[in-house]
């Protein structure tokens, strides 16, 4: 791979030819102010933040690329005043209401106005349009607020590129412009997953949980890294909590791409009805008990029986919703500590005639290739899998690989919606 050799700030950085400046100067630790860059995203430009002089030009760090021998200056007077006077000009059309905002502490606009010291700005005015639309919460997820959006489309290009929906778009023009759906209608009539890839690449508050509206600060927040049980993608996810209960979920593939189960569909936990305790069968009822009492049950009984009647009297089943981990060391207890090696799982029998056929197509009944490398795939062969619905994180990257060239072929007796986009 061929690379290009520049200086940034003074400093010598050799970086792969096709490199923006933005990543450029990442990779020489040397940050740059930006709002609507995303590195998930493609280059927009829009606002500006990132000015950089090069040889002498003002040019966009997020969308402009490394050349040989250019030299690059990030923190001169002239850029501090251009991006002082931008943020001047987003914040004068943005309202003032960050005690009670949800982003309150996470907001990167916010950010920039305390690294600037913008406590006063000097071309507030009656605002735009938007600033007179109400909040939306016209589907069961998502809250929408126009007036604190600052247009930077990270949105739409979530919507577009990641997501491949296309849902959301910049309407109207000048003062009048605001991110909206086809006419203005509700996510839920529209071709919207609610998956949240919007939520999370938003700089501000204008897209946030619904579920999250006034349970407690970023600050207040206790985060729990932990795998999202609904599927076998495994995704990484944080659990944002306060008093005991889950005020959001983020995190996912890439840092922040998650399905609409993996993202909102946790409440489950708190529901009343789920045990939280283990039983112990009292005649025909059952009884709570702690959990040293059940586990110390548990094991006595099982030693009972391998005392008994053998270590082959014992039989294992393992959980499809339980992580890699886990299930590794349950199988390890089973053989190590009770000495047989009756495990069994679910997927043994549902995905018997997937392993067999990719063990003799293969040489292995397992994944060969990693989820990144899907998008590099020129042919693609989904068989026997709803995946959209079963794996909607895979569905993502096999779409994104479809949009860039790659041959799709569905073979499966139901039209699932990938046949939609099937060659």
């Amino acid at each position: 791979m061929s690379t290009v050799r520049l200086k940034i700030d003074g400093k010598e950085v050799e970086v792969p030819a096709g490199t923006t400046l933005l990543k450029a100067a990442e990779a020489a630790g040397i940050e740059i102010p930006h709002l609507c860059h995303h590195p998930a995203l493609s280059p927009a430009g829009i606002c500006r933040m990132c000015l950089v002089e090069a040889n002498g030009r003002l040019l966009t760090a997020c969308y402009h690329l490394a050349e040989d021998g250019m030299e690059v200056l990030t923190n001169t007077e002239r850029l501090r005043n251009l991006r002082r006077l931008n943020l001047e000009l987003i914040l004068s059309d943005h309202p003032q209401d960050c005690l009670t905002c949800e982003r309150n502490g996470s907001c990167e606009l916010q950010r920039y106005a305390y690294e600037f010291g913008l406590a006063e700005n000097r071309f507030v005015g009656e605002g735009h349009e938007r600033r007179k639309l109400p909040p939306r919460e016209d589907n069961p997820f998502i809250r929408y607020e126009p007036e604190k959006c600052i247009l930077c489309g990270r949105c739409v290009r979530a919507c577009e590129e990641i997501q491949g929906r296309g849902v959301l778009d910049f309407a109207f023009r000048g003062f009048s412009t605001q991110v909206s759906t086809g006419l203005g209608r509700p996510l839920t009539e529209v071709n919207c997953e609610l998956c949240g890839q919007c939520v999370a690449v938003c700089p501000t508050g204008a897209l946030t949980e619904k579920a999250r509206r006034f349970q407690g600060r970023e600050w207040e927040l206790r985060r729990v890294e932990t795998v999202c049980p609904f599927c076998g993608c495994g995704c990484p996810i944080t659990l944002h909590i306060r008093n005991n209960k889950i005020v959001r979920v983020s995190g996912g593939y890439q840092g922040f791409r998650l399905c609409v189960k993996g993202r909102f569909g946790l409440s489950f936990i708190h529901k009343e009805d789920r045990l939280t305790r283990p039983l112990i069968r009292a005649g025909q009822d059952f009884r709570k008990a702690s959990w040293e009492e059940a586990l110390d049950f548990v094991a006595k009984k099982l030693l009972e029986i391998r005392e008994k009647y053998g270590p082959q009297a014992i039989g294992a089943l393992a959980s499809a919703k339980c992580t890699n981990e886990e299930n590794y060391l349950f199988q390890k207890m089973v053989r190590a500590a009770l000495g047989t090696n009756n495990v069994d799982h679910c997927a043994r029998l549902c995905h018997s005639s997937t392993v067999a056929g990719l063990s003799l197509a293969f040489g292995s009944g397992a994944m060969t290739n990693s989820i990144p490398e899907i998008i590099e795939t020129d042919c693609i062969l989904v068989t026997g899998s709803n995946t959209t619905e079963a794996h909607p994180v895979i569905a993502q990257e096999i779409l994104r690989a479809v949009r860039r060239g790659a041959t799709l072929i569905v073979v499966d007796p139901r039209r699932i919606e990938l046949a939609k986009k099937a060659h």
